[in-house]
């Protein structure tokens, strides 16, 4: 059953469907500075074979990272649905990549790509970006800092990565075959030329109405000089938890960490502060539906509308992937356990309801929407 406009009332939120939609694999799922575990992942219909094609999302690691994974489970893209079970190189899973979606161009999220350039078989590969992104691609690909493995031209040879630029708008592009998606605009922080952006997108199953979120690397809005984040809460807020449930959304740092030395990422409590704004644009709408009123936005508001009880419980069913923690080589300390840890602990004592998750380098993650 697919559910569209759906009117929910605070205390009964619908469950979302229990039929899967993605499956996600994750190559790489680190910030930095392991360089063998940087952002990368997976993903394809949940209906659909690996080989049928499958579609990138960031590429920092790429198949160096993906052989090691496989050596440890070698059965990982294995069908679900045969009883022969197929393993397959790294090699042959990104040749049937049809294309990448990446967020910036920082080198965390792009330095897989960039090495693989040129020798990922199979038909030519997409890289789908904002034309920021794409120019800072284009001064990597210059036949100076690497050979030029990527163009706009759409004859050129297949070995050649296509440009293909999305566009900051409301609409949904179709980038494979039942596969479309929303990119918004997000910040990354600021350097001497600047505000620095980032990307954040919708990505939905076509056939089914269903989708994820995915963000990019995120500064606060509380310290932005332009908040954007709240543009993408307010977008996802009607679809929660039916038509979205899934959220991916980095925290790079632990707790204590300086907002003067964020340099652009999220840590725990700024995460979660980022899930009540969410929380309170979830509740808006849900009071806006029940009233028919619905209050125009504003960019910044002295004073939250709504009341911290009516927050309790407007994340239910909503899964929280944290992405992008930042390693820590000189400890013994697995940081990624330490800052999920912490996230947690601020968000039982906010009772917003939501699930939150580690994402680990090698991770299947089977299913976006729970039962």
């Amino acid at each position: 059953m697919t559910l569209t406009n759906p009117k929910l009332s605070e205390a009964e939120p619908v469950p979302p469907p229990s039929m899967p939609v993605f499956d996600v694999v994750v190559v790489g799922a680190g910030g930095g500075p392991d360089e063998t575990n940087l952002s990368a992942y997976l993903f394809k219909l949940h209906d659909a074979e690996w080989h049928d094609g499958a579609l990138a999302l960031e590429a920092g690691s790429a198949q160096g990272a993906l052989a090691a994974i496989l050596h440890r489970n070698p059965s990982l893209f294995s069908s679900r649905n045969s009883r022969t079970q197929k393993r397959y190189t790294a090699s042959e899973i990104y040749s049937f990549l049809r294309c990448f979606l990446v967020t910036h161009a920082h080198l965390d999220h792009i330095s897989g790509l960039v090495m693989s350039a040129g020798s990922l078989k199979g038909p030519r590969k997409r890289i789908y970006a904002t034309k920021e992104t794409l120019n800072d691609l284009e001064n990597v690909f210059s036949d100076r800092i690497w050979p030029n493995l990527a163009s706009w031209n759409e004859d050129d040879d297949d070995y050649k990565l296509l440009y293909s630029q999305l566009h900051i708008d409301n609409k949904y592009r179709e980038i494979y075959p039942g596969i479309s998606v929303r990119t918004m605009s997000i910040n990354h922080g600021h350097n001497e030329k600047g505000q620095y952006g980032s990307t954040a997108f919708f990505i939905r199953h076509n056939n089914r109405d269903h989708e994820f979120l995915f963000f990019g690397d995120v500064e606060p809005d509380t310290i932005a000089a332009e908040p954007r984040t709240i543009n993408v809460w307010r977008a996802a807020a009607p679809k929660i938890p039916q038509i979205l449930s899934a959220i991916f959304i980095e925290c790079s740092w632990p707790s204590g960490r300086s907002d003067e030395t964020l340099y652009g990422h999220l840590n725990p409590a700024h995460l979660v502060n980022e899930l009540v704004v969410l929380a309170t644009e979830v509740v808006k709408f849900r009071k806006s539906e029940d009233t028919g009123i619905h209050i125009r936005p504003v960019k910044k508001q002295k004073k939250n509308p709504v009341a911290e009880e009516e927050l309790v419980g407007a994340l239910n069913r909503l899964r929280i992937y944290v992405t992008h923690c930042k390693d820590d080589l000189a400890t013994a300390q697995t940081m990624r356990n330490v800052i999920v840890s912490q996230v947690r602990d601020l968000m039982n004592d906010k009772k917003l309801g939501a699930e939150i998750i580690a994402v680990e380098q090698g991770m299947y993650i089977g299913k976006l929407f729970p039962p």
